[in-house]
């Protein structure tokens, strides 16, 4: 994860997972209503077909496998490399792994009502050891670089407590939310870490990137030339993290707007339809004596 590519190929992936969780937690509570609503750790591909259902959890194992692979093997020599960090890196992707496997495991079992609360649990051990790793990394971000690693850490500490709200509150749909919001954030602030912090024309003014003596590989650590510089760099990463914040926010905002015009109509209509139903069932009159 120490390069470019590292932080915006999980970046990438983590905003359309926040998307999705989004998307459909906004859409099951106008379909179902409040008194219905039930939160999920993962969402179906119910307009597909069946082979697609478990679409989400199969690319989040699979993704995580490759992670793991991509931070224990050296492609370009084929031989392994158990860099403490890279380690690190891949116990995360580990725990992600072990989530989607066992969700996956237990819906193909249909037994998804009796493990749910576990299903939780596992969610919830994906955000504390990522915080856990991120807080006692071998590799010390500090100067700017640890600036932006500990704002990361503020976004996983709400996905943490979010996902343990949701376990003991599944009717709550602001749980639900916030834990959507905060993934789709993390992932936002992954591709700006890429950005800020390995593309030199990023970098802010008076700060550089560091090289590997030699080379043109970069070395992982944004240094400033004085102190100014540095708290200058400080205060935008700030700006960053709450213009970042305001644009999910008005995403989310355009979405809950859009898709209420669509799903509590289709809701306030099937409910008709059912009382409607139940109405002519009621004044059926018996034939028989």
């Amino acid at each position: 994860m120490g390069t470019f590519v590292g932080h915006m190929v999980p970046g990438c992936a983590l905003i359309l997972l926040g998307l999705w969780h989004t998307f459909n937690t906004i859409k099951a509570y106008y379909l179902k209503g409040k008194a219905n609503f039930h939160s999920r750790f993962w969402y179906p591909f119910n307009d597909f077909s069946f082979k697609f259902k478990y679409l989400e959890l199969i690319l989040i194992f699979c993704f995580s496998i490759f992670s793991i692979t991509s931070q224990v093997l050296d492609f370009y020599h084929f031989e392994f490399s158990f860099m403490l960090d890279s380690l690190e890196h891949a116990t995360m992707f580990l725990h992600l792994a072990i989530y989607a496997g066992i969700a996956l495991v237990v819906e193909l079992t249909h037994i998804p009502e009796v493990f749910m609360w576990f299903i939780g649990l596992l969610a919830a051990s994906v955000f504390s050891q990522e915080l856990f790793l991120l807080h006692f990394h071998s590799t010390d971000h500090v100067g700017l670089e640890g600036h932006y690693h500990w704002l990361l850490q503020l976004i996983v500490v709400v996905s943490f407590v979010s996902a343990l709200a949701m376990i003991s509150f599944p009717s709550s749909v602001s749980a639900a939310i916030v834990l959507s919001v905060s993934v789709l954030f993390q992932g936002c602030w992954f591709l700006n870490m890429g950005f800020i912090l390995w593309v030199p024309r990023f970098v802010p003014k008076g700060c550089m990137v560091s090289f590997v003596e030699g080379g043109n590989d970069m070395h992982g650590a944004v240094t400033c030339g004085t102190n100014d510089d540095f708290l200058r760099a400080r205060a935008l990463a700030n700006l960053q993290f709450s213009l970042i914040l305001a644009a999910i926010m008005i995403l989310t905002s355009s979405l809950c707007l859009t898709l209420a015009g669509k799903y509590i109509a289709r809701r306030q209509s099937i409910e008709y339809e059912r009382i409607h139903s139940r109405g002519a069932d009621a004044n059926q009159i018996p034939m028989d004596v």
